[in-house]
């Protein structure tokens, strides 16, 4: 659960934004998207693998150094 104080001075708006930002940061709406339809167990485990891969292409490749 997020918690956002409003600080002394803030704007309104400053603290929307402040809170939209925390709440992209921990993945709140992506978790929310996530869970609002069912996901068979299958397609689950298919997605968890293409992410996997789409993750070790985005990894910098260090190239090797032979000593």
């Amino acid at each position: 659960m997020i918690k956002v104080a409003i600080r002394t001075g803030e704007s309104p708006e400053k603290f929307l934004q402040r809170f939209k930002r925390i709440c992209s940061k921990e993945g709140v709406l992506k978790e929310i998207k996530k869970r609002a339809y069912f996901e068979k167990p299958s397609d689950k485990k298919r997605r968890r693998e293409k992410e996997q891969k789409r993750s070790l292409r985005k990894k910098p490749r260090v190239p090797r150094v032979k000593e």
